[in-house]
């Protein structure tokens, strides 16, 4: 019997495979897909901005050696996920990678969080928007799937998921507090362990990421009001970036993770752990 082969480009190979990436228009999204791209894989990313999805899709194609491709959709209801599922099942009779990572956010005063935008919205994105878009894709999915070679879906939660205070520095202006960003992303995580006993019999797993600070557009305000603070104040004394990213997305969508499932993987550099997620000082842990 031959031995094994262990060699990276076999371990961490997603030469040829198929995915789709929300949110890949820009930052975790757009560097999940380029890791994707870079080594082999045809990549549809789907957002609402056309012209930002086109920015990204010509960027990537010209790096190659995979593909990219653009699918303009919003995610925040069940019929704009059902919209994008058909779109990608005119195109594709399979695929193998669901990188489920489009997501808002929405900062307020205890007193002043609206309804709409501050909660419906988050929760339809963040959380339902997971469910739906994955259900819609689950018999793609599916297709050829085996014990040894599954299918993958990962969504993209956040190291706040596993916070119990609402003020982010990071993330919200002074005073205000991300209730509702911070609940959809403990559902997440949940949603991902539902999806996974659920799932496992089509031989699909299901992952989380969790990140913490990474220069992306959520981040943006904050960093530009107090970057090289928070970046000091993390363990590693820098943010996430994008070798990162690249680097669990890889894993988790090659052979490398295939008995992999249910995991909620934090990657943050230490900073949940030293009580200092988001650069706001000792915060209460599970």
């Amino acid at each position: 019997m031959p031995a094994p082969d262990l060699s990276v480009g076999s371990l961490f190979s997603v030469a040829n495979k198929i995915a789709l990436v929300t949110g890949g228009g820009s930052g975790i999204g757009t560097m999940i897909a380029a890791a994707l791209v870079r080594n082999g894989a045809k990549v549809y990313i789907a957002s609402r901005k056309e012209k930002q999805l086109k920015e990204v899709s010509d960027k990537l194609n010209a790096m190659g050696p995979g593909s990219c491709h653009y699918i303009v959709a919003d995610l925040g209801s069940k019929a704009g996920c059902d919209a994008l599922a058909e779109e990608i099942k005119k195109r594709e009779s399979k695929i193998h990678i669901l990188v489920n990572n489009s997501g808002a956010t929405w900062g307020a005063t205890w007193e002043n969080v609206p309804e709409k935008e501050g909660w419906d919205r988050v929760m339809a994105l963040n959380v339902k928007g997971i469910f739906y878009l994955t259900v819609g894709l689950t018999d793609l999915l599916a297709k050829d799937s085996t014990a040894e070679d599954p299918a993958r879906v990962i969504n993209i939660s956040s190291i706040s998921s596993w916070e119990t205070t609402a003020d982010d520095t990071a993330l919200a202006a002074p005073g205000s507090g991300l209730w509702s960003y911070y609940s959809s992303k403990a559902a997440v995580n949940h949603l991902t362990q539902l999806m996974a006993t659920t799932l496992s019999k089509r031989k699909i797993t299901v992952n989380a990421i969790l990140p913490g600070i990474f220069p992306t557009k959520m981040s943006a305000y904050s960093m530009k009001q107090s970057g090289d603070a928070i970046s000091n104040s993390q363990p590693m004394g820098r943010l996430g970036d994008v070798f990162d990213m690249a680097g669990v997305a890889l894993f988790l969508t090659s052979k490398a993770s295939r008995h992999v499932n249910g995991a909620l993987i934090p990657v943050d550099g230490g900073a949940y752990i030293h009580g200092n997620a988001f650069g706001g000082g000792e915060k209460a842990r599970l």
